[in-house]
């Protein structure tokens, strides 16, 4: 697992972002942008963005199962960083931070570990600036903020344990609601 710039043709890139509408403890919204297509969101009524950003790197590495090359683009440092560079160093240190305080999200960062070890092709992480005009980061924005709002309104049902998401296939994703 590495951190940098697809090298080969075949890659499934996918995007991920998460929402928190009043964060910490606001109804939170996740979602994932297969750049050839399919897409998922799903929320919780409440939540951090840091938990809503974890869980659509989950769903996107569930989803996303084979041996292909998986890359997955977010605008978070956090949720990158908790999949790739600090969880060797976690793992070693018995789920402590460098600091020796306990992993923080340790359920949805030991359920990233596992569906990256399981996933037979290697998934790799590049951040890209969020709010910018990225279209699938853009995509996945709305996706995660429409599924929080939703959730908070009632008008979304809270998504299954991570991991039972539905892939939803569709021309255009922002519709699914």
């Amino acid at each position: 697992m590495s951190v940098g710039a697809d090298t080969v043709a075949d890659v499934i890139i996918v995007s991920t972002d998460g929402s928190c509408l009043k964060n910490p403890g606001g109804a939170i919204g996740w979602a994932w942008v297969d750049h050839t297509g399919p897409s998922a969101s799903g929320g919780a009524a409440s939540g951090t963005n840091q938990i809503a950003e974890l869980r659509a790197l989950l769903e996107a590495v569930l989803a996303h199962p084979g041996a292909e090359p998986l890359l997955i683009e977010a605008d978070s440092q956090y949720a990158i960083k908790c999949a790739s560079e600090w969880l060797p160093g976690w793992k070693r240190k018995g789920w402590r931070t460098s600091t020796g305080t306990a992993v923080r999200n340790l359920d949805l960062v030991r359920a990233i570990d596992r569906a990256i070890t399981e996933r037979e092709g290697p998934v790799r992480f590049r951040w890209v600036r969020g709010h910018v005009g990225n279209e699938y980061n853009e995509m996945a924005d709305q996706l995660a903020g429409e599924a929080a709002r939703g959730v908070r309104d009632g008008t979304f049902p809270e998504s299954p344990p991570a991991g039972a998401a539905v892939v939803m296939a569709a021309a255009d994703p922002v519709t699914l609601f």
